[in-house]
């Protein structure tokens, strides 16, 4: 019973407040769908249409906002011009040179070709690498577009816009997938070629009176003779492959370049036309000493290529080792 106490009712201490309820226990298929209440996962059907109805809309827009970016981001590329070109690239505008046959992918990190001259078996990895990589220069079709508008190409004759100048390698003898590129000879061929830098035009040594200090005595004398006989053909990248030290100089023997010592003039600038494939210079190395690495250096020469044998600009390094 209360009390009055000055005008105000007063609650005996032993009187509660309130009546504390048990809560009911949880029930995971009532959860479900509760058949009382008609509702599925705590909500009713006219519940789950609005929440259904307001993501199918939100997550629409939110697509079509996406799709409308994407969009007008493509419309400011071209898929075979490159936004960023030249010194804005991160390629930059100074050509790498890049060698074949690798190694397999299992030394991926290594450069050393290495073989036993006369065991088929041994030196077959090294050919099957070079018939794979050669395969689109053989096969026309390979390459999208390239059966299309290739075009005989000469220093007299570049290409006209939209055609490729062609690559013929089955006349390189013994450079040739049918001579086994003399690995079997123990003169084995690495085939080199300029890294592709989109709009990239080479200035050439094309004047014997201003030649680098670093070229090779060979390689100027090879410039010089050409002014002379064939000056046309002075428009080229030349390239030069050399031992790397004084013992390897000595021991790598003579070299010999098909179809010429250097990447002819009329194939740059490259432009990403449909079917370019990049020329090749072949290099064969006619009697290398056996039973010890050899390390091997070649540039690429022109005067805007410039060389950096630590960060490997403008160069190629690799052993050659033949047993």
């Amino acid at each position: 019973m209360s009390k009055v106490h000055g005008g105000f009712p007063q609650m005996e201490m032993d009187e509660p407040f309130y009546v504390r309820r048990r809560p009911e226990p949880f029930s995971l298929w009532q959860f479900l769908y509760n058949s009382d209440k008609g509702t599925v996962m705590g909500r009713s059907g006219k519940s789950w249409v609005k929440i259904g109805i307001f993501y199918t809309v939100f997550y629409g827009v939110l697509a079509a906002l996406v799709a409308i970016c994407m969009w007008v981001f493509f419309q400011t590329l071209d898929p075979r011009i490159p936004k960023w070109k030249m010194n804005k690239s991160l390629i930059g505008t100074n050509p790498g040179l890049g060698f074949r046959p690798l190694p397999p992918e299992e030394n991926v990190e290594s450069t050393l070709i290495w073989y036993k001259g006369t065991d088929y078996e041994n030196y077959n990895v090294w050919t099957e690498a070079l018939n794979e990589f050669l395969a689109v220069y053989k096969t026309p079709g390979l390459t999208p577009g390239r059966g299309q508008n290739i075009y005989n190409c000469d220093y007299q004759r570049p290409p006209p816009p939209g055609q490729v100048c062609d690559v013929e390698i089955k006349s390189w003898t013994p450079c040739t997938q049918e001579n086994n590129y003399n690995y079997h000879k123990s003169s084995p061929c690495v085939f080199l070629k300029l890294n592709k830098i989109y709009g990239w035009i080479p200035e050439y040594y094309n004047d014997s009176h201003y030649l680098p200090d670093g070229m090779p005595q060979q390689l100027k004398d090879l410039v010089r003779e050409e002014e002379v006989k064939t000056p046309h053909t002075l428009n080229t990248i030349w390239v030069s492959c050399e031992g790397e030290n004084p013992a390897d100089i000595e021991n790598v023997g003579p070299v010999r370049y098909y179809p010429r010592q250097g990447f002819p003039g009329y194939f740059y600038p490259y432009e990403n036309s449909e079917g370019y494939l990049s020329p090749l210079v072949a290099v064969h190395f006619v009697r290398p000493v056996r039973g010890i690495i050899i390390n091997i250096e070649c540039k690429a020469w022109a005067k805007n290529i410039h060389h950096d044998r630590k960060e490997r600009i403008g160069s190629v390094h690799f052993e050659l080792m033949i047993d």
